[in-house]
């Protein structure tokens, strides 16, 4: 089985920890996920707070977050790599030997980089520089639970020091020094070090075999980005694009294969459904975002209502939707939507929204609103959301878990190389964040992401196993189409084979149903695909 080795940029701890845990409790692959944190000190249940913090954390910039991990209190930041293993280990073996092979790993790798006395020490976990006075170098500590581990490693390369002398008393050792390679004389780039240790890691934990992807643009070949830390310029659609790697792209005037050129036919039931949502004054994405299926799925009495307008505070490169300065929520909406289910008498009703980061919950309080008129109006209606990352946000996201829509659907839209220049406001941890968080809250979760936009097949394939080791259920997969000359352009018409191809990788993975199909949109199918996986 390969070592799944995932560079996901700078996250902030409690998304990572959440991604972990989905991992953790719903996957079977190796995974190894290397990362930095914004400035944040953690703290396992035996921790002695009033003794090892010496800042208010908030003071420094940080968060105080407690885990389930072993050890006292430390520190994540920028300039530290970070790895969580998420591998089998079995229960027999023990915690403290999956601690020796990180200790192992981290050793090697500090050596190869030069530092020849790099060592543990029995009484203490971690791994240390110096015989005569040892400095910690990195912090370790880890969960193991049924077979498997979460939790990791700390390896200082050149953070700031302050936050673990002046902040804390580094995993309450308060006669032991730290210290970092940068400290230790060696200047080495964040990126050589994550390409030593993912190395080495394959031949711990995946028979040498490595599977590896990263959110970042290699710019230069020792560049982890920039971007992928949420830094650098702002730089236009295409240009991030090429960044990524994605140079070429089919011309907009380019035709069309037969296999997207979708039949319009305005019959009865699409004017009917047409009239119903006019009289209400709602929007469907139908139209907003020019679906290609609008005519199959309106026929069929099914749309995807969008709530809190039609003006996005994003600007996505692949989206439609009108990128205006936004005007604020309706207040009756939540009940005209829920009047047009009841009149259309819906069993099966979609509510999307644009992203609302200018509002401090992210508009989600809005989407349960609506969630809850729809079931008072027409109580066997089945609600499916599809929604925003909230900008990660526990307490924004928890408003729409309390209201349980029958299905959480969030899309990850594309593989993690081209995240920052597909979706320059979002992340590929961050939404995985969202749906293992859903999931942990009891929900059938629900992503999709688009083919042609310069994704590679294995890209895919990683994409997939990613989805099918955080427990989501439903994955819909489609063709992109670009819809103006100032938005990505194509690179690629995959053929109908490669959907079908992906379907079958997909649910061999254990995702419950994959829709997949060259005119597949998030909406398309939504009553047979959440049918498809009812427990």
């Amino acid at each position: 089985m390969p070592l799944r080795v995932r560079w996901l940029g700078r996250v902030p701890y409690r998304e990572a920890l959440a991604l972990q845990q989905a991992i953790f409790e719903h996957g079977s692959e190796q995974h190894l996920l290397l990362l930095e944190h914004p400035h944040v000190f953690t703290h396992g249940p035996r921790a002695d707070l009033s003794t090892n913090v010496l800042v208010d954390p908030v003071s420094v910039g940080a968060e105080l977050v407690s885990v389930k991990r072993g050890g006292d209190v430390t520190y994540h930041g920028p300039g530290q790599l970070v790895g969580y293993p998420i591998v089998n280990v079995p229960n027999a073996l023990g915690a403290s030997d999956h601690v020796c092979a990180i200790q192992q790993l981290i050793v090697g790798t500090l050596t190869e980089l030069g530092i020849a006395e790099a060592h543990t020490l029995a009484e203490y976990p971690g791994v240390w520089v110096g015989r005569d006075q040892p400095r910690k170098i990195c912090a370790i500590g880890v969960r193991l639970a049924k077979g498997r581990t979460m939790h990791g490693f700390a390896l200082n390369v050149d953070p700031d020091m302050r936050y673990m002398r002046d902040y804390i008393v580094p995993c309450g050792i308060p006669d032991k020094p730290v210290t970092s390679l940068a400290e230790e004389g060696v200047a080495v780039d964040l990126a050589k070090v994550a390409d030593i240790v993912a190395r080495r890691a394959a031949d711990l934990w995946g028979d040498g075999v490595l599977e590896r992807q990263d959110v970042a643009w290699k710019v230069r070949p020792d560049d982890l980005s920039p971007f992928s830390r949420g830094e650098g310029p702002g730089n236009r659609a295409e240009a991030r694009l090429e960044q990524a790697g994605v140079t070429d792209g089919l011309s907009i005037s380019a035709r069309k294969p037969e296999w997207l050129r979708p039949k319009v036919k305005l019959g009865i039931e699409v004017l009917a459904l047409k009239k119903t949502v006019r009289e209400h004054s709602l929007v469907t994405v139908c139209e907003e975002a020019g679906c290609p299926n609008l005519s199959d799925c309106w026929a069929d009495g099914t749309a995807t209502f969008m709530v809190l307008g039609e003006r996005c505070t994003r600007a996505c490169g692949f989206c439609l939707v009108d990128t205006r300065k936004p005007e604020l929520p309706a207040d009756d909406e939540p009940a005209r939507v829920a009047s047009a289910i009841r009149e259309m008498d819906l069993a099966h009703a979609v509510l999307t929204m644009v992203a609302r980061d200018d509002l401090a919950d992210g508009g989600f309080a809005h989407v349960a609103a609506c969630v809850h008129a729809i079931r008072a109006a027409r109580p066997g209606t089945n609600v499916e959301t599809l929604v925003s990352d909230a900008k990660g946000d526990d307490a924004s996201l928890a408003l729409l878990f309390v209201a349980k829509p029958d299905v959480f659907n969030h899309n990850v839209e594309t593989v993690a190389r081209l995240q920052r220049a597909v979706r320059p406001s979002a992340g590929y941890a961050r939404s995985l964040g969202v749906l293992s968080r859903a999931k942990a809250a009891g929900l059938t979760t629900k992503t999709g992401f688009m083919l042609g936009l310069g994704e590679t097949d294995d890209e895919v394939g990683g994409l997939l196993v990613d989805l099918a080791s955080i427990g989501v259920d439903i994955v819909t997969i489609g063709q992109y189409l670009r819809p103006t000359t100032n938005h990505l352009p194509v690179a690629r018409y995959a053929d109908p084979s490669e959907f079908v191809r992906w379907k079958q990788i997909g649910e061999s993975l254990g995702i419950g149903h994959v829709e997949a199909s060259p005119l597949t949109r998030s909406s398309y199918h939504a009553k047979l695909a959440a049918a498809a996986v009812k427990h």
